[in-house]
C-alpha cells in the first residue's frame, strides 16, 4: 500500500485524521478509478504494447544473439508488470522494492545492460504513442524506478553470493 496512505491509519485508537490527512486520502480515491481503467489498458495491451517494442529491439541490436534479446524482453514484460501495479497504489518504491533484489542481478549475469537500456527508450516511446500525457505522468514513476536501478553502480560480486548458476536455476 501507498506509504503516505498507510501513515494515516495508524493511529485511529488516538485520534479522527486532520483535514490535510483526509485531503491525502481524497486525492488518491478520486484518481482510482483512474488508475485503475489506465491498469486494465496495460493489462489488456500488453502484447500490442510489446511486439512493437520487441521488433524495434531486434532491429537496433541485430549483434546481439536471440536469447539475450528474449531475456531482456522477458525482464521488460517484469518491470512493466511491477511498474503498472506501483501506478495503482501509487507507490512507485514498489518497484524498488521488488525489482531490487534480482533485476540487477540477472542483468549483470546475462550481460543485458545494452539491452536493457535500449528497451526502456523504446518502452518509453511505445507507451507515449499510445497514451495521454496524464497516464505517462501515472507510470513514468515506476519505470523510472526501475530503470533507476539498472543504471546505478553496478552490482558488486562481493556483496552477494549469487552467482551466474543460481541465477539461471531461478528461471
Amino acid at each position: 500500500m501507498n506509504p503516505k496512505l498507510e501513515g494515516l491509519f495508524d493511529e485511529p485508537e488516538n485520534r479522527y485524521l486532520k483535514p490535510e490527512e483526509l485531503s491525502v486520502l481524497s486525492q488518491f480515491i478520486s484518481s482510482l478509478p483512474e488508475r485503475i481503467n489506465f491498469y486494465r489498458r496495460l493489462r489488456n495491451e500488453e502484447l500490442t504494447l510489446m511486439q512493437p517494442v520487441a521488433d524495434a529491439l531486434s532491429r537496433q541490436l541485430p549483434q546481439e544473439s536471440e536469447e539475450k534479446l528474449k531475456r531482456g524482453l522477458q525482464n521488460a514484460i517484469l518491470m512493466m508488470r511491477y511498474a503498472a501495479m506501483a501506478m495503482l497504489a501509487d507507490d512507485p518504491t514498489l518497484v524498488t522494492q521488488r525489482l531490487e533484489s534480482w533485476l540487477p542481478y540477472m542483468a549483470e549475469a546475462y550481460d543485458t545492460t545494452t539491452i536493457d537500456q535500449t528497451l526502456y527508450q523504446l518502452i518509453r516511446e511505445q507507451l507515449a504513442s499510445r497514451f495521454s500525457g496524464e497516464q505517462m505522468m501515472l507510470i513514468t514513476p515506476g519505470l523510472d524506478a526501475a530503470e533507476a536501478l539498472l543504471s546505478s553502480q553496478s552490482v558488486e560480486s562481493n556483496d552477494t553470493d549469487i552467482t551466474s548458476e543460481t541465477l539461471v536455476g531461478l528461471f
